[in-house]
């Protein structure tokens, strides 16, 4: 199969090209496993994270890409539940001991032994790949799978972030950052609560216009404060800055939720701008997202099927796959990117 392969940690920066396209055997699916011939695969800001060593794979070369959609082709033994044909999803994490008390409590997100896809396990930056068929996902069939691939993880985290914000109708909503996840997290917002108003921080001019254009009520550079206070503020972005200039703009009792798997060690010093009555004072909280659950995955496809969330996607070939990569590190991203397969 042809499959695009992240052989050492590198340096985007630099406008290097990380991944290089190689011939690679055909997985064979193992027991509980199936076989996904890859027809897309989103491009998530968690590659840029794992190509730049923030949180690196445990061997190389391996193959990114944990927002895959596919065509079932083949069972490993004891496979039941997906069928030859069936489209499924699979999303950031591919497997989870299933034993500890956070996967008996159904949060293998928090599992300490759980498989990310596309950094411990081989992903979706190929024609082919192999999943536990328990950690796969029925596609809703309104949706393409270039349409379908960012759900997986953009929409599903983003899902999870709204959850934690608790949110109630009428609410002022912040979001900081406009990319993949915050598009998504708009449209949601308007469903689950009817009334509430989403202010938008972005440094790129084009995120900000992108997000009044979906329904943003006000959008804003990153460092400004919103013309009223808000009762939560996602933040989806790789950087310690915009998550300090979110407490300033929550009213009291209000929650910042952090949606980052890491934050960039440059910028650290701005935790030292922290001032307590400014940001934290009046019972502000701040928590923190760690990947999703089955659970949200689930929930937040059924959700996404009735509300027929279409995200805007832009689409590259797999060798293309660097190009696409460049363009979400160099950021100005007007939605998704999701990579065409087959």
């Amino acid at each position: 199969m042809k499959a695009m392969v992240l052989e050492a940690i590198s340096d985007l920066s630099k406008e290097s090209a990380p991944l290089a396209l190689r011939d690679l055997p055909d997985p064979v699916p193992g027991p509980g496993e199936i076989l996904l011939r890859v027809t897309a695969c989103g491009v998530c800001h968690t590659e840029l994270d794992e190509i730049e060593g923030r949180t690196p794979p445990p061997r190389f070369p391996v193959v990114p890409g944990h927002e895959v959609v596919g065509e079932v082709a083949g069972r490993g033994e004891g496979a039941s539940v997906f069928r030859e044909g069936d489209r499924a999803g699979v999303a950031w994490i591919g497997h989870a001991c299933g034993r500890c008390a956070f996967c008996r409590r159904g949060e293998e997100n928090l599992c300490p032994d759980f498989v990310a896809t596309g950094r411990d396990m081989d992903g979706g930056y190929a024609e082919w790949m192999t999943v536990s068929e328990g950690f796969a996902y029925a596609i809703p069939p309104s949706f393409s799978d270039a349409e379908a691939a960012p759900l997986l993880c953009a929409g599903a985290i983003g899902y999870r972030s709204l959850r934690l914000a608790g949110l109630q109708d009428g609410a002022r909503l912040g979001l900081t950052g406009f990319g993949g996840s915050g598009h998504l997290v708009l449209k949601m917002a308007a469903f689950r609560h009817p009334g509430v108003r989403v202010f938008v921080f972005a440094r790129d001019p084009g995120e900000r216009a992108f997000a009044l254009e979906r329904g943003a009520v006000w959008a804003g550079d990153t460092a400004e404060e919103a013309p009223e206070t808000l009762d939560a503020v996602i933040d989806t972005t790789p950087a310690w800055k915009p998550a300090v200039e979110a407490l300033k703009n929550l009213a009291p009792g209000g929650r910042l939720v952090i949606n980052a798997i890491r934050k960039e060690a440059g910028d650290q010093k701005e935790l030292l701008r922290l001032d307590y009555t400014h940001h934290l004072w009046l019972e502000k909280e701040i928590k923190s997202v760690a990947n999703v659950t089955r659970r949200d995955v689930s929930e937040f496809l059924d959700l996404a099927g009735k509300m027929d969330i279409r995200p805007d996607v832009q689409a590259f070939p797999l060798d293309k796959a660097n190009e696409a990569l460049l363009q979400l590190k160099r950021g100005g991203i007007r939605g998704a990117k999701v990579l065409r397969i087959g």
